[in-house]
């Protein structure tokens, strides 16, 4: 297995813009994205750069030896004990949800002149609620997902020359962006079960011990209808009529606190309808789309293998990595697969596995051409032919190389 760790530049660019600035930094991502080796990263450069070792202090709350810390009083006494004198000193507080109202002992410290507060978790919740009012205006974000396809390839190193950018694609397809994954010598059975352990991770510890759920098949079988049916819209009553087909049981409600719970987890994206004439967010008729496809082939088996859907998971996640606010876009009769809001600028993509042939070419534009403003457009296929076509404003790309170019 290789060891070497990948260099997720522009997370830790986000961490050195925001050191030592007085405000708390809070990294949140789905369990095993990569958040506590960036902090390993991160503090390995302070000790590069002149930071003592003693002016770090490191907590990761799923480690046994800190359990006793998952008291707020018993934490904040434990770090203060160790803070150095005179000196700025660096708190990391991983996976800091499992500290019960941790968020007191945090603003406790915030206050101090010489902390500066990095945590990070596994929740959308843990980031709401009491700590939204307690630390308002005191924190500021970071979004972090699994590799991007251009981190992917870095990671494959020297084993993996002889591979074409394709066949790389396709290992990204198949086996997803979880950094663990490009450390083994050869994808294949090992992968896959670490794949199967993560999920497993996920689903008892971020939603079934959180929502005290004792129904895990039904859970299951929730999880894998959304991973046959990213990208499609979505409806309630299509997983009670298929659950009851396959003579299961469950109501509206159990689905919503599921998909609400898959959600906060981070596993699961929400991504609402965008009316681009009226320029409003929608609330009916959302998509789903996963954190990482290779979670999505586990869960189906690799069947339903929807070429389409999967590269438009894939680009919805390269948007939110660029810092996009991303919908699905609403125009007169039709759709655009995203709008992307950065800035107060828009831009529009259209996403399809191939648009050599005439009819799908007009199908793809013809919802882009129904736009009236004049933001970017763009139309992402595999095509390797034809790659890099302007019709009439609409610019159609080859997906990989505008992967690659994040």
């Amino acid at each position: 297995m290789n060891l070497n760790l990948i260099n997720r530049e522009e997370y830790l660019a986000w961490l050195h813009a925001w050191r030592d600035k007085q405000i708390i930094k809070v990294v949140s991502g789905v369990r095993r994205c990569g958040k506590s080796t960036l902090f390993s990263l991160f503090k390995n450069q302070l000790l590069k750069n002149g930071v003592r070792q003693e002016q770090i202090i490191s907590i990761n709350f799923e480690a046994i030896e800190y359990e006793a810390l998952q008291d707020y009083h018993q934490l904040y006494n434990y770090i203060v004990e160790r803070l150095q004198e005179g000196q700025k000193n660096y708190i990391f507080l991983d996976e800091v949800q499992h500290c019960h109202d941790y968020q007191k002992a945090v603003d406790s410290l915030f206050i101090k002149d010489n902390c500066d507060i990095y945590l990070t978790g596994s929740n959308a919740y843990f980031m709401s609620g009491e700590l939204a009012t307690v630390l308002s205006g005191r924190y500021v974000e970071l979004k972090m997902l699994p590799l991007s396809f251009k981190e992917f390839v870095s990671g494959l190193e020297q084993r993996y020359l002889s591979l074409s950018l394709a066949e790389k694609f396709n290992l990204y397809l198949s086996y997803g962006a979880f950094p663990f994954i490009v450390r083994y010598d050869s994808f294949g059975e090992e992968a896959v079960n670490y794949l199967q352990d993560v999920y497993n991770t996920i689903i008892l510890k971020d939603v079934v011990n959180r929502l005290k759920i004792a129904d895990i098949t039904s859970l299951d079988r929730v999880t894998r209808f959304m991973a046959h049916n990213i990208g499609n819209i979505f409806s309630t009553n299509k997983i009670v009529n298929t659950m009851k087909s396959a003579g299961k049981s469950i109501d509206n409600k159990t689905i919503d606190k599921y998909l609400q719970g898959l959600v906060d987890a981070l596993f699961l994206y929400r991504v609402s309808r965008y009316n681009i004439k009226g320029k409003q967010i929608l609330t009916n008729l959302p998509k789903y789309f996963l954190v990482d496809t290779g979670m999505r082939n586990i869960l189906t088996r690799n069947k339903d293998s929807d070429i389409g859907h999967i590269i438009e998971n894939i680009t919805y996640l390269e948007l939110m990595r660029r810092g996009y606010e991303v919908y699905v876009g609403d125009v007169e009769k039709g759709e655009v697969d995203f709008v992307a809001i950065k800035n107060g600028q828009n831009e529009y993509y259209q996403i399809s596995a191939s648009a050599l042939n005439d009819a799908t070419l007009a199908r793809e534009l013809e919802p882009l051409n129904k736009i009236g403003d004049n933001y970017p457009k763009y139309l992402l296929t595999l095509d390797e032919i034809f790659a890099d076509v302007n019709y009439d404003g609409v610019q159609k790309c080859n997906l990989l190389k505008w992967l690659l170019q994040g």
